[in-house]
């Protein structure tokens, strides 16, 4: 029988995270789940052991922060002896027109989604290449570090340097078998998304498949891209939109 794998997720407890994880749960396994909110963090471990019956450990904190990345590895580690797959899932987006954007939330913006990213990585790929049978990075991008989209210039920067970030580690990570991915979603119907009462129906009018995606269609891509059936791809960007960033049209037209 194989052993079981580990996988740490960022910005776990609810959304797009929190469906990666159950379905990385469903394939039996271990999970180290982070999320700024310890309340809804706990709540995801605990549903997900019970369901699943996998051994899941919750760390609340700041997934950019030195201290919380050091503590999932370490927690990782003492807990289930491997780190096999780490998603970088956290982030945070600031709107703001570019001609009034602040320092202060271009600094906040790059701490949480482009260091605490790069770091997470750093830290993982380390314990990886010394357990000598590699692992898989997958980072959350956007479809608007593709496409242009109205106040979100620092958050689509922010997100178009994940993608080179996982271009550019083929070469340091490749031959310790350590595969680097991302994904990068387009409209989705989250926790947050649906405060909107007019989110869904803005993105089905102008999806060309003619809806928003669901965390699961997110969870799907992002399952793929950490297991075995796609050991022969990485530095990858796969953009998970339902067409739109083929036609582009904006939500505010």
């Amino acid at each position: 029988m194989k052993p079981q794998k580990t996988a740490i997720i960022t910005g776990a407890g609810q959304g797009i995270g929190l469906a990666i994880a159950e379905k990385l749960a469903a394939q039996s396994i271990n999970l180290i789940l982070n999320d700024l909110e310890e309340g809804l963090v706990t709540e995801a471990c605990e549903r997900i052991s019970r369901i699943h019956g996998v051994s899941t450990i919750a760390i609340a904190g700041d997934a950019s922060s030195e201290k919380v990345i050091e503590s999932m590895i370490k927690t990782a580690l003492s807990n289930f002896g491997t780190v096999d797959i780490v998603i970088a899932n956290s982030g945070i987006t600031l709107f703001g027109a570019f001609l009034e954007y602040s320092r202060a939330d271009f600094m906040e913006v790059s701490r949480v989604n482009q260091a605490g990213t790069f770091f997470l990585a750093q830290a993982a790929a380390r314990v990886m290449k010394d357990q000598l049978n590699g692992g898989a990075l997958l980072f959350t991008s956007s479809v608007t570090a593709h496409q242009s989209h109205e106040n979100l210039a620092a958050y689509a920067m922010s997100k178009a340097a994940l993608e080179m970030l996982a271009k550019n580690l083929v070469l340091e990570l490749a031959p310790y078998n350590i595969r680097v991915n991302t994904i990068a979603p387009g409209a989705t119907a989250t926790n947050r998304t649906i405060l909107d009462p007019e989110y869904e129906n803005t993105w089905s009018k102008i999806t060309p498949l003619g809806r928003a995606a669901s965390v699961q269609d997110i969870a799907n891509a992002a399952a793929f891209l950490v297991s075995e059936e796609a050991r022969h791809i990485t530095g990858q960007t796969l953009i998970i939109d339902g067409g739109w960033t083929s036609v582009s049209p904006s939500p505010y037209a």
